[in-house]
C-alpha cells in the first residue's frame, strides 16, 4: 500500500491564510503591521533563495519586511552592531539573521545577541531553555512546523515511539523536545547510534534531518509509520530529495512528507506566526 503524501504545501497555505487574516484585524484595530527584519550575510545562492520565499511570503500576507544584505568581508564587530540596533528599534518585531554564515563568523554569537522576544527563529538558548520546561516563548520554526502538520493530518504523538534522526540544534534536539511535550516516547539517534535500522525500525514516527541524501533506508521504516522528512538535497543533476530514500519509503509508510513540497513550506509559515506573536508581545 502506498502511502498518503503529507501536503506541506496545502498546510502551509492554509495556515497563512490564518496569518493574513489575523494581521487584517490588527491593522482594523489601530495596531500596526508586524515587522520582520531580514538579515543576509555573503552570496550563498541557496541562502538567496531562501530569504526571497520569506520575504514574498511576508508580503503576501501583509507583514514588513526589512532587507539587509551584507558583503561576507562584514566583520563580527559590524553584524553584531546591526543586531543591536534591530533589537533597539521599536518597529522591529522579529529579527532573522540567514544561516549559516561565511566563514569567520560566529553564528552561535550572533543568535545569542539577538533578543529572545525577536528571536522568531526560536535559536536562542533563552527559547530553547523555556521550551524545555513546557513554557516556550517562540517555538524554533521547523520542529514546530512538524508539530503542526501532525496536528493537521490528525497524528497524536501521545504514546507513540517517535525516533528523530539528527541532533542539530536547529532541528533535531527542538524536534524531540516537541515530541515529548506531546507525551511521545522520544528516541533521539545520531553519528554514534548504534543499529540506526533496528531503532528506525521500531518507530511509529520518524522525523529525519541529517542532510545527507536518501541516508535513511526504506526498508528501515516500520509498516505504516508517519515518516516526516525534513531534509532537502539538490543532487548532481539539479533535482532534490530528502533524507530519507522516498520510493521504497512510501510503499511501506502510513504517511509520509514529500520533498520538496512538504516541511520546507511549514518552516515559511511557521516564521511568520511566530512574527504574529512577537508583534503581540510588543504591543
Amino acid at each position: 500500500m502506498t502511502a498518503q503524501l503529507i501536503d506541506g504545501k496545502k498546510i502551509s497555505q492554509e495556515r497563512l491564510q490564518l496569518v493574513s487574516a489575523a494581521v487584517a484585524k490588527r491593522l482594523e484595530s489601530g495596531l500596526r503591521a508586524p515587522c520582520l527584519a531580514v538579515v543576509l550575510v555573503g552570496d550563498n545562492p541557496a541562502s538567496a533563495v531562501y530569504v526571497r520565499n520569506k520575504k514574498s511570503a511576508c508580503q503576501k500576507c501583509g507583514i514588513r519586511s526589512l532587507s539587509y544584505e551584507l558583503p561576507a568581508s562584514t566583520s563580527q564587530e559590524d553584524l553584531l552592531k546591526l543586531i543591536d540596533e534591530l533589537n533597539g528599534n521599536a518597529e522591529v518585531d522579529g529579527i532573522l539573521v540567514q544561516l549559516p554564515l561565511p566563514e569567520g563568523l560566529d553564528s552561535q554569537a550572533v543568535l545569542e545577541r539577538i533578543h529572545p522576544d525577536k528571536d522568531v527563529d526560536g535559536f536562542h538558548p533563552y527559547n530553547v531553555g523555556r521550551l524545555v520546561v513546557k513554557m516556550p516563548l517562540m517555538r524554533p520554526c521547523t520542529p514546530k512546523g512538524v508539530m503542526t502538520l501532525l496536528e493537521a493530518y490528525g497524528i497524536d504523538p501521545k504514546g507513540k515511539k517517535a525516533v528523530v534522526v539528527g541532533a542539530s540544534n536547529i532541528v533535531g534536539r527542538p524536534q524531540a523536545l516537541e515530541l515529548l511535550l506531546a507525551r511521545a516516547t522520544v528516541t533521539i539517534c545520531h553519528s554514534a547510534t548504534e543499529n540506526l535500522d533496528k531503532e528506525v525500525g521500531a518507530a511509529d514516527i520518524v522525523v529525519v534531518g541529517v542532510g545527507i541524501p536518501n541516508f535513511v533506508k526504506g526498508e528501515w521504516i516500520k509498516p505504516g509509520a508517519v515518516v516526516i522528512d525534513v531534509g532537502i538535497n539538490r543532487l548532481e543533476d539539479g533535482s532534490l530529495c530528502g533524507d530519507v530514500e522516498f520510493d521504497v519509503a512510501k510503499e511501506r509508510a502510513g504517511m509520509i512528507t514529500p520533498v520538496p513540497g512538504g516541511v520546507g513550506p511549514m518552516t515559511i509559515a511557521t516564521l511568520l506566526e511566530n512574527t504574529l506573536h512577537a508583534a503581540t508581545l510588543h504591543d
